[in-house]
């Protein structure tokens, strides 16, 4: 939003606290103890996104909740276990082609951001801002919080078993899990990484925990609840679309690894690997998580039940059931770590375009994190999380997810013809894209159709970005006193935060 500020100017360093950056690329503090420093010897994100970072990216973020807590969404719809089991496959076959279209843009648009990022270079500035702004003013900071009171409930569970948790002990904790979050990716990206590991084999050992002795139990014979699977009874042609919705939002998280292309380690490889062996992975856990839970539940104890692992815990386990809710709390926490990994860069990238406070886009001068890209939805996500009606603002929101996700995937085609010499590393038949995208706006039709007040209000907030972009952005001739109060700004933040420019 502003110019350049004076430090930026002088050579980008600024010194605080008496510490100073020696010339081969290692900070030293006042003790003379050495900063590891960046991959090059540079104040600035380096490559450290390796293809198992990548895919614990994915997999972390994709892998929340949901499977653990409500997969009857699918099965109300769908109206039959065969059909839920099929709408499960197919959400993931769907999700892979989506996945693939942007493995594609991921390798021939090198940069960090995601679909702000891809938006941009299809569509220009101005659509990618309408996008960044819904996302900064309402999406992310209520998706973050959603995310996070799943977190405070299932981690305060089990001792308060089997009393009700106080509402405010659940914020509390909730509060507690956001801000170790923010602290953690604004200390160190190798530590960020590393736990972000940790956390999605915790996931899958969750998911194992149910698979392994669901399976036994469907080997040694029981399979009553499978009889009539594809009973046809229930099943109505008006649900499925919704089973649909409720199976691509179950998938929704395999763009996050395009937000941070710049910190992968040779992207032409590892991002369309990566999200070729997470969606295989994702897939397969779905859908045999859910015929686990069919071999022990029936269609009916499934739709009754508020948690349906824990519920399916505590048939089969027992006392043993208590550390579903921890698992389901480190699957949250894994979510959380993973979306304020990714988002970061898309601030990050957004403020180097000129579309936010130059500040965002100013690395820390020993940890090399883009704290102040990190920090900005932590104030909007405590606010959102103990004064607003967060899942009102969701179902606003949901129908724009995919709209602008159908919008990139169009993009893709449309590049295709306006810059058929770009470098393609990887490259996707056409039929997978033009799927996708299909599939992406018929999804928007049917919450225009379902919904409409909630649908329209959501996209009256987002049409609120047209004024924003032309009041923050286009206008570039602002009042010198409104310009001097924007550099005093970036100039504060950057001396309190210890940031500076990153050097390229």
């Amino acid at each position: 939003m502003s110019k350049r500020s004076a430090s930026s100017e002088k050579g980008g360093r600024v010194p605080a606290n008496g510490h100073n950056a020696s010339q081969n690329g290692t900070q030293s503090d006042a003790g003379g103890k050495l900063q590891e420093d960046n991959d090059d010897g540079k104040v600035g994100l380096g490559k450290k996104v390796t293809l198992l970072r990548g895919i614990s990216i994915i997999i972390g973020t994709i892998i929340g909740a949901g499977i653990f807590i409500s997969p009857k969404g699918i099965l109300k719809h769908s109206g039959s276990v065969g059909m839920s089991l099929i709408v499960w496959i197919a959400c993931g076959v769907l999700s892979l082609f989506g996945a693939l279209s942007y493995a594609e843009l991921g390798t021939c648009i090198k940069k960090s951001g995601g679909h702000y990022t891809y938006i941009m270079e299809a569509f220009g500035p101005q659509m990618a801002f309408i996008r960044l702004w819904v996302d900064l003013i309402a999406i992310r900071p209520a998706g973050m919080a959603v995310i996070a009171l799943a977190f405070g409930q299932y981690i305060l569970e089990p001792l308060f078993m089997p009393c009700n948790i106080p509402p405010i002990a659940v914020k509390l904790a909730t509060g507690i899990g956001i801000t170790s979050v923010m602290y953690l990716n604004s200390m160190s990206v190798t530590w960020t990484a590393r736990i972000q590991i940790f956390l999605t084999f915790s996931k899958l050992l969750a998911i194992g925990i149910i698979i392994v002795p669901g399976l036994y139990q469907l080997f040694k014979g029981e399979t009553k609840n499978f009889e009539n699977a594809f009973e046809m009874s229930n099943v109505k042609l008006s649900g499925m679309p919704l089973a649909f919705y409720s199976g691509m939002y179950a998938y929704a998280g395999w763009f996050y690894l395009n937000f941070v292309t710049e910190e992968v380690d040779n992207p032409e490889r590892t991002v369309p690997l990566a999200i070729c062996i997470s969606m295989a992975i994702v897939t397969s856990c779905f859908v045999l998580t859910n015929v686990a839970y069919y071999t022990v539940m029936s269609a009916e104890e499934l739709l009754t039940s508020e948690a349906v692992a824990v519920t399916f815990a505590e048939k089969l386990m027992g006392k043993f059931s208590i550390v579903v809710p921890v698992f389901v709390a480190l699957s949250c926490y894994g979510s959380m770590n993973g979306c304020l990994f990714a988002l970061s860069r898309m601030f990050y990238v957004a403020s180097r375009e000129g579309q936010l406070p130059e500040v965002l886009s100013m690395i820390h001068i020993h940890r090399h994190t883009p704290l102040p890209a990190v920090l900005i939805l932590y104030p909007m996500t405590m606010l959102q999380l103990f004064v607003g009606d967060l899942y009102s603002l969701l179902n606003f929101m949901s129908f724009l997810r995919w709209l602008f996700i159908g919008v990139v995937v169009l993009g893709l085609i449309y590049l295709r013809y306006t810059k058929p010499d770009l470098p393609r590393p990887f490259k996707v038949p056409l039929f997978i894209p033009v799927v996708f995208c299909l599939t992406c706006f018929f999804m928007v039709f049917l919450s225009l159709y379902s919904d409409p007040v909630n649908t329209g209000i959501g996209f009256a907030i987002s049409l609120t970005g047209i004024p924003a972009y032309y009041i923050f952005f286009y206008f570039s001739h602002r009042p010198k006193w409104l310009q001097r109060a924007l550099d005093s700004f970036n100039r504060t933040l950057q001396i309190l935060l210890m940031v500076v420019p990153a050097e390229q």
